[in-house]
């Protein structure tokens, strides 16, 4: 099977080919044969009930400082010359965002998006994890000052996040008898219009924050991320330290629970968040962490989901 692909991301010139989820899933592509183009968010357009792209010819290799070549760019029709779109672009989950998964709707599944735009648009992280409240820790989504403080008074120790925040910015651990809560609430209000979400904090975060990834609903790997001394997001670009991990048996119930439920929706990408026995987030816009557990546990995660995606999109044909 020869495909042509289609990648939706961020500049591939200022990528860690070290750590870059979305690098290795192109260089599996292109050990298959498969064509690949790179495209920018802001590249992608629709006239008259077409959905373009200026796209550039991609190649790929594992070389710092030289590990890709773009061909001349050029208008190209997703719905038409694309078998496959990869939708990789990091988050915020904004406005742009979501634009881009009405957009992308108009051409899935005949070209097959990845993942689904309209489950990626109906589960933003923070919000899909609340279809399952009894694998998440105690958890408050509000604008209500009155009730952020009522929760507090209840869990004493808690944290406070934007809802449609990434890579742990905007993330705050406020312990009891910390004063700041009104300041961080002033200031929350003024950067965003969306509701707060306060969760109880869980200390076994020092242990660390698992990230483990799904492969259209099923565990496929794990990576410890274990935050840095006096931090309290485990996120690695914040100088979290990755380490090998296996699945508990709490987390094996944590991922049958949900698994089905990705696999129908057409997420064939996912990585969730797990602190103790608790899931806190459903990574499904740009989840990360393939090469991590594919150092530490000696796979190949990129050749699982090119499995995947190699499978639905002949089901998509039959």
């Amino acid at each position: 099977m020869t495909l042509t692909v289609a990648i939706q991301m961020d500049p591939i010139e200022s990528i860690d080919i070290d750590a870059d989820s979305t690098f290795v899933l192109a260089l599996e592509a292109q050990r298959r044969g498969h064509a690949l183009y790179h495209y920018l968010p802001r590249d992608l357009a629709y006239r008259d009930g077409r959905v373009e792209a200026r796209a550039r010819p991609l190649e790929v290799r594992r070389e710092a400082g030289n590990h890709h070549t773009l061909g001349d760019s050029r208008l190209i029709d997703l719905g038409t010359e694309a078998d496959v779109v990869l939708m990789r672009q990091d988050p915020p989950f904004d406005m742009a965002y979501i634009t881009a998964t009405h957009l992308l709707d108009r051409i899935h599944p005949g070209t097959l998006v990845v993942n689904d735009p309209t489950e990626v648009r109906n589960a933003p992280e923070k919000l899909f994890v609340t279809r399952f409240p009894d694998l998440m820790p105690p958890t408050l989504i509000t604008s209500d000052r009155a009730q952020i403080t009522r929760f507090r008074a209840e869990h004493g120790d808690i944290i406070l996040k934007p809802l449609f925040g990434n890579g742990g910015a905007g993330v705050f651990h406020v312990a009891p008898g910390d004063e700041n809560l009104n300041a961080l609430l002033e200031m929350f209000t003024e950067l965003y219009r969306e509701p707060i979400i306060v969760q109880r904090y869980l200390p076994e975060v020092r242990s660390g924050d698992k990230r483990i990834i799904l492969v259209d609903g099923r565990p496929a790997g794990a990576v410890n991320r274990v935050p840095a001394k006096g931090e309290a997001r485990s996120n690695m670009h914040v100088g979290g330290r990755p380490e090998r991990a296996g699945l508990t048996p709490r987390e094996t119930e944590i991922c049958a629970t949900i698994g089905p439920e990705l696999e129908r929706r057409g997420l064939v990408f996912v990585g969730i968040d797990v602190i103790g026995d608790y899931m806190t987030e459903i990574n499904v816009t740009s989840p990360t962490g393939l090469q991590e557990i594919d150092r530490f546990d000696n796979v190949c995660l990129e050749s699982d989901l090119w499995d995947a995606i190699e499978r639905r999109y002949r089901d998509g044909r039959v």
